[in-house]
């Protein structure tokens, strides 16, 4: 029963908490987003630097809210790989001085096995295997979830992740930054069936579609186009409804996906992960085809969907327990496998 405390910087969040096993005793996150609004996106130099200024608060609000002490920190943990290289730095800095100074092991952790572990926080009783579906603004997977720290990514999207295709839209849409709440909010009151959309499949080299791996350039280019010919026309945009029917088209390609995955490989569980797994419309839709098909969907709580500690705590109290710690010589990494996460342990 480990208790870790973990720091997130791999984007635009500034999140620490401290989990024990799998409850959450804190959670903080200083978001960045009223910041980025004004740029349309996450610039990595200031998000770098507001990490800086905002760490050594959000690690004192953790033990605050907690009401703990160090004396009852197992181990201490951060995100390092993959994301923004400045903003990785600042977390892993931070956790590697305070395991030297308070002389606790330091564990390095994958974000997106972090996204994974995330359901654990809601589903403690929850154990592999099963399939995992990590969609975010910079990854949309669906990965074969065999044991802690053993993964096998099945699909991926070959270009645009869900979360950055949101963004693109909305920015076409001039609804401003992030893409995913504001389309989502809009989707309720538009037709989901007023455009027809392509759902961008993946041409096999013999023919035929690749049943996991996804696109999301030509559904784009197609809400692109459907926005151009309608203002060629002089008609106004019906944005809900845009925004409905992209939304619809994205939620049935990846439920599609999830769906035809985890039957092939005789899972019968689906965790979702990540700040797409948010999304009203992707819920529905595939909570509504796991029923037809007798399997589990599993969400987590929507304040552990994005960016945040807890499941990156989650994920290091586990690998704490099977006695793996990380150098502290660990880098930070940009890019970096699921498939080469034990890189980053030592077993003791």
């Amino acid at each position: 029963m480990a208790t870790v405390l973990a720091i997130e910087t791999s984007c635009d969040e500034t999140a620490v908490a401290i989990v024990n096993n799998r409850q959450v005793c804190s959670s903080i996150i200083a978001s960045q987003i009223s910041i980025h609004q004004q740029y349309g996106g996450v610039v990595p130099e200031v998000a770098s630097r507001q990490h800086l200024e905002t760490i050594n608060w959000a690690i004192a609000q953790a033990f605050e809210q907690s009401q703990m002490n160090w004396e009852q920190i197992d181990g201490i943990a951060a995100t390092c790989a993959p994301g923004l290289v400045g903003a990785l730095l600042v977390g892993l800095t931070a956790a590697k001085t305070l395991a030297m100074i308070q002389r606790k092991p330091f564990l390095g952790v994958h974000h997106l096995e972090g996204h994974i572990y995330a359901t654990y926080l809601s589903e403690p009783s929850l154990d592999p295997p099963f399939l995992s579906l990590l969609v975010s603004g910079g990854h949309t997977s669906l990965i074969y979830v065999k044991d802690c720290g053993m993964y096998e990514t099945l699909g991926e999207t070959r270009d645009d992740a869900a979360g950055e295709a949101f963004d693109k839209i909305a920015r076409l849409l001039k609804l401003g930054y992030p893409g995913g709440p504001v389309i989502d909010r809009l989707a309720q009151t538009g037709d989901p069936q007023a455009f027809a959309l392509p759902e961008g499949k993946v041409s096999l080299p013999g023919g035929g579609y690749h049943r996991y791996d996804g696109s999301f350039s030509g559904l784009k280019t197609a809400v692109l186009r459907l926005v151009q010919q309608l203002e060629k026309n002089h008609t106004e945009i019906p944005i809900a409804d845009v925004a409905a029917s992209f939304q619809e088209t994205v939620a049935r390609s990846l439920t599609k996906r999830a769906i035809a995955c985890a039957l092939d490989y005789g899972l019968n569980t689906i965790a979702v992960g990540g700040g797409v797994a948010a999304n009203s419309g992707l819920r529905k839709h595939l909570q509504a085809a796991a029923a037809e098909h007798n399997l589990r969907v599993l969400f987590p709580p929507l304040k552990f969907c994005t960016d945040n500690a807890a499941m990156i705590a989650c994920a290091a109290a586990d690998h704490l327990s099977r006695g793996h710690t990380s150098p502290l010589t660990l880098g930070v990494e940009s890019r970096l496998s699921l498939a080469q996460v034990m890189k980053l342990y030592q077993s003791s």
